[in-house]
Parts: structure tokens; C-alpha cells; sequence
């Protein structure tokens, strides 16, 4: 299998929102969006799916070397589908320090299982959720800078909105991205999240944790540039279905425990044409 039909395949595979993003691009910025999703996923699975902690690390450091290898001269990197990273970095210029930041992010879950307050989570989101933004615009092309801050907070919401989705199984994997004093705050115990405890206490936890995902949202949409709208669609297509998903979970009154919440492939696709028409007219969605 080819480096491109490895890297899509993972895409394909994992069903993500993202992939109705990448479709919207020209050949070339889609098969370079493959390779960073296929990076992120993999990286990630090194920290989720293993057991063996020290193997675990030595995953991520074997990463680490072969990102840097994508910024030599003459590097060569080992892992398929980071030589398939390197023609990326060196086609869109994606930022070392962003690539460097998500593997950071998965080191994080090996290291800590719990989070005090959201201050002490925003930079596991920034890393694991706005670095992969920083990456993806340089793919889909801007003019404005004030597109990295846009990359950033969108980042961020997605990211908040990932950890209201699946709250119930992370708890019972032993993680809780939950601020703790969130939990306190709202008389939740981790292990109510455990269990899938519903109520009214968990209710108000989750609404709290829907309005934070909510002003980072509303802030990426007041930095979004005008200017590069039309580039910027496959992002908008990310965000506007990720906050669709948090609309609906809200809708739900926070019903997670029971069954993943997902949208429907038919509203995705909605969604994206609706992007695809604002960018058009170079405007937000």
C-alpha cells in the first residue's frame, strides 16, 4: 500500500468528523491533511492502547526522532507514514513546534490522569487539539495571521467538546479530563463518572463544561479572517460540525453515558455544504 493510501486509510478507518474537512480539498492538501491525521492518530494510540508504560514512552520518543528527521536536509524518517509527514513539511511548511507539541500531549496522558483545574487542562488541550489546528491551516493556506488564533480556540472548543462526548468511557479508562474542582463545584465524584451516574448534579456539571466549550468557540469565530474564508472552509466544516455535536449532546441533556452521540453522515454533509457556501461569499458559516 502505497504512503498516501496508508495514511488515508487510517482516516477512513477511524470515521472521523475530520473527514468530511478533507474532502473538501485539492488533491495534494488532501493527502498532506491525511498524513498529520494519520500522525495524530497514531501517536495517540501509543498512549491509549498500550500497557507497558516504558514501551509506551519509547513509542513517542521513537516519534520525536523521526519528526526531527522531517526537518533534515537529508533526513529520512522510519514510520511509513511519518516520511509521508515529511512531504507535507516540506510542501506547507508545518511548524515543528506544533508536531512536537501533540506528541508532548500524548506524553501528558501517561503522566497524569487527573486535572485540578482548567487551568492546569488548557495546555493538554492546546497541544493535543490547537497544535493539530496550528498544522492544518498551514495546509489549507492563510493570509491573515489572525488565523492562528482562530486555529487556536477552535482547537481548544473541539478539544472540550471531545471530553463532555466521551466523559463516561475515559473515567472508566482511568482519565478524567473534568477539572476536579468542576467536580467538586457540582458534588460529581470520579466515580460517578465511572458508572455512568446520571443526574441533576451531573447535569449541571456538564452544562458548565458546554459554556466553556461555547466562549471558545465564540472566540474562534470572532477571530475568524474574512479574507481567507474560502481557504478556510474545510476548518469551518471541523468546527461547525464539532459545535453541531455539542448541540446536540445539550440537547440530550447530556445524556453520554448510554450510547456515543454522534450526527448523522446526512447532516454532516449538510453542514459542509453550508460551509462551503458561506465560504464562497467569504463570510463565517
Amino acid at each position: 500500500m502505497s504512503l498516501v493510501g496508508l495514511s488515508s486509510r487510517v482516516t477512513r478507518k477511524s470515521r472521523s468528523n475530520f473527514y468530511y474537512a478533507f474532502l473538501a480539498l485539492p488533491r495534494a492538501r488532501r493527502e498532506a491533511l491525511y498524513a498529520v491525521y494519520a500522525f495524530c492518530r497514531t501517536v495517540d494510540d501509543i498512549a491509549d492502547l498500550g500497557t507497558d508504560a516504558g514501551a509506551q514512552r519509547a513509542g513517542l520518543a521513537a516519534w520525536r526522532r523521526d519528526i526531527a528527521r522531517c526537518y533534515e536536509a537529508d533526513g529520512t524518517p522510519e514510520h511509513p507514514i511519518a516520511r509521508q509527514l515529511a512531504t507535507a513539511v516540506r510542501q506547507f511548511g508545518l511548524p515543528r513546534a506544533a508536531l512536537e507539541a501533540i506528541v508532548e500531549g500524548c506524553e501528558m496522558d501517561l503522566q497524569r490522569s487527573t486535572y485540578e483545574t482548567f487551568e492546569d487542562l488548557a495546555p493538554y488541550c492546546y497541544r493535543v487539539a490547537s497544535a493539530v489546528g496550528l498544522c492544518c491551516i498551514e495546509i489549507f493556506g492563510y493570509t491573515d495571521p489572525r488565523a492562528r488564533e482562530y486555529a487556536v480556540s477552535l482547537g481548544m472548543a473541539l478539544q472540550l467538546t471531545n471530553i463532555i462526548r466521551d466523559v463516561g468511557a475515559d473515567a472508566r479508562s482511568g482519565r478524567i479530563y473534568v477539572p476536579q474542582q468542576d467536580l467538586r463545584a457540582s458534588g460529581v465524584s470520579a466515580e460517578d463518572l465511572k458508572v455512568g451516574r446520571y443526574g441533576d448534579a451531573f447535569v449541571r456539571l456538564m452544562a458548565a463544561q458546554a459554556a466553556r466549550a461555547r466562549e471558545h468557540y465564540a472566540r474562534a469565530w470572532a477571530a475568524f479572517p474574512a479574507a481567507d474564508a474560502r481557504s478556510l472552509v474545510p476548518a469551518e466544516i471541523m468546527g461547525r460540525i464539532y459545535f453541531a455535536l455539542l448541540e446536540e449532546i445539550e440537547a440530550r441533556r447530556f445524556r453520554v453515558f448510554d450510547a456515543r452521540v454522534t450526527l448523522s453522515a446526512r447532516r454532516k454533509a449538510a453542514i459542509a455544504l453550508r460551509c462551503w457556501m458561506s465560504g464562497l461569499l467569504g463570510r463565517v458559516a
